[in-house]
């Protein structure tokens, strides 16, 4: 099967459509699939439930969708950094599922398990519990989440080899490994690919059965969400 492909606007070819379900890797501007979500502003795809830790900052990753218009819904736990999200929200243009963060990896591990739905006690009591289902077990309240299945992931990695076995860096990790697992179709881009072989087994994080298409995004401009620097003490 072949997987690499040679930009991104290639790999999503006939993958998207309007209206359609995305899950995608990322956690601020860090281990977000910046090629593949420019690909997707690109294709004008709108009307996008998009399932992602935040939706970027404004102007930059999923940012970029926000600012176009293409989003109709996001299931996110943290937004606080992009006021065009806040100003989406509060005039009622764009749906917003609030969800813990632990829960959002746990609903798109199970997605990708095939779990429909799960208990937790995370949020009971709050607006989170609203409108779900509640159980007692040992004399707990829990509540039910759903499982997270998509269209489509979006996930970023660091290396991989042709036939699709990734390796994540560090802290980019993060979401990409549970939304990789938690769609139909999942499309990767990464830094670098060798051959077959070249990655040793047991440094493989994320295995070539679940990336059906690849692309190297090289190279990268590191952002930066925030720079903080310490003012000179004057002598």
């Amino acid at each position: 099967m072949k997987k690499i492909y040679p930009d991104a606007a290639t790999a999503l070819k006939d993958l998207l459509f309007d209206g359609m379900h995305l899950c995608v890797g990322g956690f601020g501007l860090c281990g977000i699939p910046e090629r593949l979500i420019d690909a997707v502003q690109d294709s004008g795809t709108k009307d996008l439930t998009i399932a992602s830790n935040n939706a970027g900052i404004d102007g930059e990753g999923l940012g970029k969708l926000l600012r176009s218009r293409q989003v109709k819904k996001m299931i996110s736990s943290y937004v606080g950094e992009n006021k065009e999200f806040e100003r989406q929200f509060l005039s009622g243009e764009l749906e917003v599922e609030f969800c813990p963060q632990g829960t959002l990896a746990e609903r798109c591990r199970a997605g990708g398990a095939g779990i429909p739905g799960f208990y937790t006690k995370t949020g009971v009591g709050t607006q989170v519990a609203e409108g779900k289902e509640h159980k007692d077990f040992d004399g707990q309240t829990y509540i039910m989440e759903r499982g997270i299945y998509a269209d489509l992931c979006l996930i970023k990695g660091w290396k991989a080899d042709k036939a699709g076995n990734l390796i994540f860096r560090k802290t980019a990790r993060n979401f990409n490994a549970p939304m990789a697992t938690a769609g139909k179709i999942c499309v990767a881009e990464v830094e670098e690919i060798v051959e077959v072989g070249d990655i040793d087994p047991d440094h493989v994080h994320l295995p070539g059965i679940y990336v059906k298409r690849l692309i190297d995004g090289s190279p990268y401009d590191k952002k930066i969400e925030f720079t903080m620097t310490r003012q000179r003490e004057t002598t």
